[in-house]
C-alpha cells in the first residue's frame, strides 16, 4: 500500500501544539527565519532624552547597529518501524498514533529547551537568582514563600524591567510550597486537580512547567547546569522568571524521512522520523531570572 509523505507530515504539523503553556505569551518571529537561520539586529543604547533644551543644533548621538545571526536549534526524534503488516490492517490508525508520539515527543523536548534558555546563567543585576527563604519542606529544601515572590519582583524592579508582561513560570515543587504556605495564592490557583493557574500575582503572569532547569552551587554561587546534563547530588528544579517582549520564539523547517518497506526486503518494514527546527531565547541577558531553594540545613 505505501507510504504517503504528504500524510504522514500533514498529520504531524496538525498534532504540533506546545504543552509548554508559557510559549504562548512569548512573541513568534518565525516569519524572520530564512534556511533555519534568524537575523536579530542589535538596535544598540537606546537614544538620550534632553529635558528643557535650550541647545541647537541638537546633538548626534552615535549608535551602532549589529547583525545577530543564530542558527535554530535541531531536534530529531528516533526511527520508529511500522510493517507492511500492520499498514495493510489499519493504516490510518497505525499513522495518527505512531505520528502523535513523535510530536508529543517533539512538544516536551521543545517545551523543556525553552525553559532551560529562559533561566540565567547565574545571579546578575540584570538576570537575578533568588534564593528561596521558607521552612524546610518535603524535600528538605527552604520551602518558596510569598515573601521570596515579592524579593523577585523588586529584582525587577530594580533591573527597570517594565511591570507589564511579566511571566513567571513555576516548578512542581514551588508550586507545592506555596499551596502549603500561602493563603493568597491557595486563592489564586483555579483547579488544583487540573493544575491551572490565574492570569497573574504580584504582576508576574503565572505557570507551571514539568521540567524546569536545574541549578547547582558553586562554591557560594547558584548556577546552571548543561541541558540534559546527568543528574548530579545536589541539583535543583529552578522556577524561572522573563519579561515576554524581551524573549523570542522561531519555528523553521519541518521534515519527514522515510525508508520505505519495499526497500527493506529483510525487515518488509517502514522506518521514518521527524527533525524540527526551532529556537526559543532571550534576545540579550537581561530581564529573566530564576528562584532556587537550598538546602533547609544552610
Amino acid at each position: 500500500m505505501g507510504v504517503k509523505r504528504e500524510i504522514w507530515t500533514g498529520e504531524c504539523l496538525r498534532q504540533f501544539t506546545h504543552k509548554a503553556e508559557f510559549l504562548s505569551e512569548i512573541p513568534d518571529q518565525s516569519r524572520y527565519v530564512d534556511n533555519d537561520v534568524i537575523h536579530l539586529v542589535d538596535l544598540g543604547v537606546k537614544p538620550e532624552v534632553l529635558i528643557n533644551n535650550t541647545t541647537y543644533p541638537i546633538p548626534v548621538q552615535e549608535t551602532e547597529d549589529g547583525d545577530i545571526s543564530i542558527s535554530l536549534d535541531k531536534f530529531q526524534t528516533k526511527r520508529t518501524m511500522v510493517s507492511d503488516d500492520d499498514l495493510e490492517s489499519a493504516s490510518y490508525q497505525i499513522i495518527a498514533e505512531k505520528t502523535l508520539d513523535h510530536a508529543e515527543a517533539l512538544e516536551e523536548s521543545t517545551g523543556d529547551k525553552a525553559a532551560h534558555a529562559l533561566a540565567p546563567q547565574q545571579h546578575s543585576t540584570a538576570t537575578p537568582v533568588i534564593v528561596t527563604t521558607g521552612d524546610k519542606n518535603d524535600a528538605g529544601y527552604k520551602a518558596l514563600t510569598v515573601a521570596d515572590l515579592i524579593r523577585l519582583k523588586k529584582a525587577f524592579d530594580d533591573a527597570k524591567v517594565p511591570k507589564q508582561n511579566r511571566v513567571l513560570v513555576l516548578s512542581p515543587q514551588h508550586v507545592a510550597d506555596l499551596l502549603i504556605t500561602s493563603e493568597a495564592f491557595q486563592k489564586q490557583y483555579k483547579d488544583i486537580q487540573t493544575g491551572e493557574l490565574v492570569p497573574s500575582l504580584y504582576g508576574f503572569k503565572l505557570y507551571e512547567h514539568a521540567n524546569c532547569p536545574k541549578f547547582y552551587l558553586d562554591t557560594a554561587t547558584w548556577k546552571k547546569r548543561a541541558f540534559r546534563a546527568a543528574p548530579v547530588a545536589g541539583d535543583r528544579e529552578a522556577s524561572f522568571a522573563f519579561y515576554s517582549k524581551r524573549m523570542f520564539k522561531a519555528k523553521g523547517s519541518l521534515k519527514f524521512y522515510l525508508s520505505e518497506a519495499r526497500n527493506n526486503p529483510d525487515t518488509q518494514a517502514n522506518f521514518f522520523n521527524f527533525r524540527l527546527r526551532y529556537i526559543v531565547l532571550p534576545k540579550k541577558q537581561e530581564a529573566i531570572a530564576a528562584i532556587v531553594s537550598p538546602d533547609a540545613t544552610t
